[in-house]
């Protein structure tokens, strides 16, 4: 059975696809899903939807005691099935065989959206649904549910299935719902512009939410707008925008020392990418932020790379925009903004932060995803596997050149190899000087790498000067601009 995408649904046809298809898998007994997503990807929506399309059942779970949760469940369930009488659940044990026993005639969806809710009142929940599900049970047996479980604290939600939680091996899905990548945010903002569809990435990043409820679908008229936009949204005390990158981090469970965690997204926020750098930010050992670190990237907040070309040494950044954007630009100054005395002005001042902490990075990321998802095939001369950046040292200089992008890939005969190189600019228009530069770092790459064949790159959002468009008529240099990067 085929399951029509909703006509207001933008993009997730992945997503999309994979509920579908597990909801309408033909298995003959009770199957388990798990999907997860930091808050406001838009997994309500995308459940509702499936319930709706499937004749489905949906429970949004509360904070509240377990007898009120199920009491609240057991109304929903007599409710969907049309009890003559009210039921009621002793426990959870009661009521998840009663979730079971909707599908006995049909297979359907039964969401549980807010699991993570349920779980902090009934801690054992996992295991009663693991013996719920045990293979031979028979009212799994007898049961065709697709039995959803949903929730948006990902650390929690990613422990579910995983090592030796009660849950493990027995989900048949594991969907992860992510925000929108650059481009598909430019078009969900409808904006043509591709500086001013950056400007707006750099700010509010990729979730749905933000532009639906949050500024009531408030995008800028167009690039001179930009600064009126940010004024009147994510840095206007009334919008809920303005505080949102604080109940980010409220929000997870793990997070018992909030001052900390804001500390440590700080100091990623301002360039400190390394563990020792963060550390030295925050003014702890580095062992004293190994924990918050792991918090933060369980969180989805967090990324944690390697550097390309040193293999124990590993980077970290900021994977929400916003929180990045909170942390250069309104954070250092809550109280002013909070005040709205002369908000414009301020902004005015914080400019140059916005440029150098939030818009410079945020560049730098997306030009590493077009090399990633976008490059045309062939551009870098090889199947790309795998794109990051990383530190080279120069001994004879006595310094150390930072490579922001290196494409690695396949060449014809399968052997991996250092594909590109190449250095991101926001500001500067590029020149011979940035072409010298990397043509110094492949040289001292050779040492490690074949780099015959590597290629360098110029990424700016500013232009290039002439003699750098020769070079690149000649072949010397692959110049990537803000169209390329926007198609």
């Amino acid at each position: 059975m085929v399951l029509a995408k909703p006509v207001d649904m933008f993009d997730r046809d992945r997503e999309w696809a994979a509920l579908t298809a597990f909801a309408t898998s033909n298995q003959p007994n009770a199957t388990l899903g798990v999907v997860s997503g930091r808050r406001r990807q838009g997994k309500t929506f995308l459940l509702e939807s499936l319930c709706e399309a499937a004749d489905g059942f949906y429970f949004a779970a509360d904070q509240a005691t377990e007898a009120e949760s199920l009491r609240y469940l057991a109304a929903a369930v007599g409710e969907f099935a049309g009890a003559r009488f009210p039921i009621a659940f002793d426990d959870w044990r009661q009521a998840v065989d009663g979730l079971l026993a909707l599908a006995e005639d049909r297979q359907l969806p039964v969401v549980i959206d807010e699991f993570p809710y349920l779980v902090k009142a009934t801690p054992g929940l996992p295991s009663i649904i693991q013996s719920a599900l045990a293979p031979r049970r028979v009212e799994r047996r007898r049961s065709r549910a697709r039995l959803l479980l949903c929730g948006s604290a990902m650390s929690f939600m990613g422990s579910l299935p995983a090592g030796t939680a009660p849950l493990r091996g027995r989900a048949g899905l594991e969907l992860i719902v992510p925000t929108l990548d650059y481009r598909l945010a430019a078009s969900f903002w409808e904006l043509n512009d591709p500086r001013l569809a950056l400007r707006v990435h750099a700010v509010v990043g990729g979730t749905p939410a933000y532009r639906r409820e949050f500024v009531e679908g408030d995008s800028p008229a167009g690039f001179d707008d930009f600064d009126p936009w940010v004024l009147r949204t994510v840095l206007n005390p009334a919008s809920p925008l303005f505080r949102e990158a604080r109940y980010l981090l409220s929000e997870e469970p793990g997070m018992r020392d909030p001052g900390l965690y804001h500390s440590v997204l700080a100091a990623v926020a301002h360039g400190n990418s390394t563990t020792g750098g963060i550390a030295s930010y925050v003014g702890r050992r580095s062992s004293d932020i190994s924990h918050p670190l792991s918090v933060l990237e369980d969180s989805g907040l967090l990324r944690r790379e390697p550097d390309v070309f040193r293999a124990n040494r590993m980077l970290h950044r900021v994977a929400e925009p916003l929180i990045t954007f909170y942390q250069a630009v309104q954070r250092p100054d809550w109280a002013e903004w909070e005040r709205a005395r002369d908000s414009a002005r301020l902004w005015e001042r914080r400019q140059h932060r916005f440029e150098s902490n939030v818009l410079g990075p945020h560049f730098e990321q997306v030009c590493r995803d077009w090399s990633f998802d976008y490059a045309p095939a062939g551009f870098f001369g090889g199947y790309v596997n795998r794109v990051g950046s990383g530190v080279v040292n120069d001994a004879d200089r006595r310094v150390s050149h930072e490579v922001d992008i290196a494409v690695f890939g396949e060449r014809a005969d399968d052997t991996e190899a250092l594909l590109c190189i190449g250095e991101v600019k926001w500001n500067d228009v590029m020149g011979i000087g940035h072409l010298e530069r990397l043509r110094r770092i492949r040289h001292l790459l050779s040492a490690k790498f074949d780099t015959t064949h590597t290629r360098l790159a110029c990424y700016s959002a500013a232009g290039f000067m002439p003699a750098l468009h020769t070079a690149a008529e000649e072949g010397e240099v692959l110049l990537i601009g803000l169209g390329d990067l926007y198609g």
